[in-house]
């Protein structure tokens, strides 16, 4: 089932410190907030993703949303006195779309999963919504002035997780007949009638309320190292000319390589290998060679593009491999000037950067002396 994603930001979250609210705060590279929009702009089903933000904080939320794609991110909207007052007003800004299915969820909820997603779109219908929750497992007691009064049973009861999930029509006629303040949306729903379901959550899936949940966040993502690795490939036919342009170091050579850039073969798979490792496309999506702005560009301006996406996703590239498939020029000369050269442009150490040649035994066009291709590979680990 298609949704929309709603997120509440609203609140100021002062209990965690940090000089500003929560959701904005750093967390390994990325804003608290970026990675919980992130979980979802990341699921398949996940048509459009609404924040409900604070009247003073926009530019909190720009600068946390900058690395993000904006093509599934609404602008954002402000929110009221209250959450419930804030959930109406995002529930508005999805109007136009009108989105078969919304989850709700708390802006400090960063480690939300698929599996979660998948479990509380299962259990909303018609009439239906669903939450995640997790057992309570330990025992409990009530107390009064710091003294234990009396046991309570646990059986039956449950954490409640968020994202909660509701066919769209079904809780904005909810939020329209509520009357009064409400602890969460669900209650919001029961009162209107709904009935509602309880899914398995995740004890990852936690909300960061304290200063020592930003300590658990940090040893969450140390433990959940994202590595990634990215292939890419080019080729560029020789044309007329007196050089060519490998790696971004000129080669005195008797032809030129024929591109609607500089031609720069081994940059341009180094380029495609960084947005694969990231999943976002080719360096001809980023950059149409149909565009006449791109006409002779320096390649150099699409590597730096591709490093600027790896770092604003989280991701610190820790290697590059290059290898320049040719009969000539010999490569092997230059070669140390092409890793100082990627090394300047990337801000990865030369020593993490390799780059090398090899010739196709004078079979295929690289063989005939027709061009040269490139093959290159780039690891990408989560910062």
């Amino acid at each position: 089932m298609d949704f929309a994603a709603l997120i509440v930001a609203a609140g100021k979250g002062v209990r965690a410190g940090g000089g500003m609210p929560k959701q904005y705060r750093d967390l390994r590279g990325q804003a608290v907030l970026a990675r919980t929009i992130a979980a979802f702009l990341d699921h398949p089903f996940c048509r459009a993703v609404q924040v409900v933000i604070g009247p003073e904080d926009r530019a909190l939320y720009d600068a946390a949303t900058a690395s993000l794609h904006p093509a599934r991110l609404l602008p954002p909207v402000t929110g009221g006195d209250t959450r419930s007052a804030s959930v109406r007003r995002g529930l508005a800004a999805l109007s136009t779309m009108e989105p078969p299915a919304v989850l709700i969820h708390d802006a400090a909820r960063p480690f939300l999963g698929h599996a979660v997603i998948d479990r509380v779109l299962g259990g909303i219908g018609p009439g239906h919504a669903a939450f995640p929750a997790l057992p309570i497992v330990d025992a409990l007691w009530r107390a009064e002035h710091g003294q234990v009064t009396a046991p309570h049973p646990r059986e039956n009861l449950w954490r409640a997780q968020t994202p909660q999930g509701f066919l769209y029509r079904d809780i904005v006629a909810a939020h329209d007949a509520a009357q009064g303040p409400a602890d969460d949306d669900v209650a919001i729903a029961r009162a209107a009638g709904l009935a509602v379901s309880v899914v398995l959550g995740d004890g990852n899936n936690f909300k960061i309320t304290l200063p020592q949940d930003f300590d658990r966040a940090e040893r969450l993502l140390r433990e959940e190292m994202d590595i990634r690795t990215g292939n890419g490939f080019d080729v560029h036919a020789f044309a007329p000319g007196d050089q060519v342009i490998l790696n971004g170091v000129r080669i005195p050579f008797d032809k030129a390589l024929s591109g609607h850039s500089d031609a720069d073969v081994g940059m341009h798979a180094l380029t495609d290998a960084i947005f694969g490792a990231l999943a976002e496309g080719d360096i001809g999506q980023w950059f149409p060679p149909s565009d006449p702005q791109w006409k002779g560009a320096a390649s150099h301006i699409f590597l730096e593009k591709a490093v600027e996406r790896a770092t604003a996703r989280g991701f610190r590239i820790t290697s590059l491999d290059c290898t320049l498939i040719c009969e000539a020029p010999k490569i092997g000369p230059h070669a140390a000037a092409m890793r100082e050269s990627l090394s300047r442009i990337t801000g990865v150490e030369v020593e993490r950067i390799s780059v090398k040649a090899t010739t196709t035994e004078r079979l295929g066009f690289p063989g005939r002396g027709e061009g040269i291709a490139a093959l290159a590979t780039a690891t990408l680990v989560g910062a």
